[in-house]
């Protein structure tokens, strides 16, 4: 019998997952710098903007786990993770910089980008806390389903890591800050939450459409029977 070297897939080049992990770290710094700032309401629901794209990392880690498996998930978990860090750094120096004498729109900087070190911080906790638990669970789920279902752990991955993300992620960046009470933190919370678990779930066919076409491609289905699930680990 013809003995099956386990490692090639190691060393494999895919055609799509570099893009992946782009898109990714994107969405993860619009949602992290840009959207998670404001909160919005509509028919007098309020809600945090940034619920417009961050599902989606959760959309392509979900992708990423599914077709390429947990160790390469980690990789592009770790990479948002350096590309948050990045930001968090900038968004000080650019504040902390002496404005020019006739530029007057230093306080409004503050206003919106002052508070960035702090969010950022948390979203690199909530976010590393969240996106590992997600593709943890989705992987555990695959091998113990036989690879059936796809719908029922892309939505239960998604329950379990945005529900440890939301639980970190909103009191240590808002408990206390301007602009925020706590009766306003726990509505934001409770409220994106159920948004982020809605997205997932309406975005079901979506994921089933690109996770069918990545893996007919990619000529990819991994399954993590033997992973060594340590999040600090870079190697795949």
């Amino acid at each position: 019998m013809e003995e099956i070297d386990y490692n090639v897939s190691e060393r494999r080049n895919y055609r799509y997952y570099d893009l992946i992990m782009a898109g990714f770290v994107i969405v993860l710094l619009c949602s992290g710098v840009i959207g998670v700032q404001k909160v919005s309401m509509v028919a007098g629901i309020p809600f945090g903007t940034a619920i417009l794209f961050f599902p989606l990392s959760y959309l392509f880690g979900d992708i990423l786990t599914e077709v390429y498996g947990y160790a390469r998930s980690r990789r592009v978990i770790w990479a948002g993770f350096s590309g948050l860090i990045f930001a968090a750094f900038m968004s000080y120096v650019v504040v902390a910089l002496p404005p020019a004498p006739d530029w007057p729109h230093q306080a409004a900087y503050d206003l919106i980008f002052g508070n960035t070190p702090r969010v950022v911080i948390a979203s690199l906790i909530a976010f590393c806390a969240g996106e590992f638990t997600n593709s943890f669970v989705l992987a555990r789920m695959k091998v113990l389903t036989g690879g059936r279902w796809l719908w029922m752990r892309t939505i239960g991955s998604t329950i379990c890591g945005e529900g440890v993300d939301s639980l970190i992620f909103y009191p240590l960046a808002f408990y206390a800050a301007d602009g925020w009470s706590t009766s306003l933190l726990v509505k934001v919370l409770i409220t994106n939450y159920t948004l982020k678990v809605s997205w997932e779930i309406l975005a079901t066919p979506l994921t089933y459409r690109i996770v069918n076409f990545l893996k007919k491609r990619e000529n990819e289905d991994y399954y993590d029977r033997e992973t060594n699930f340590n999040p600090f680990r870079l190697e795949t």
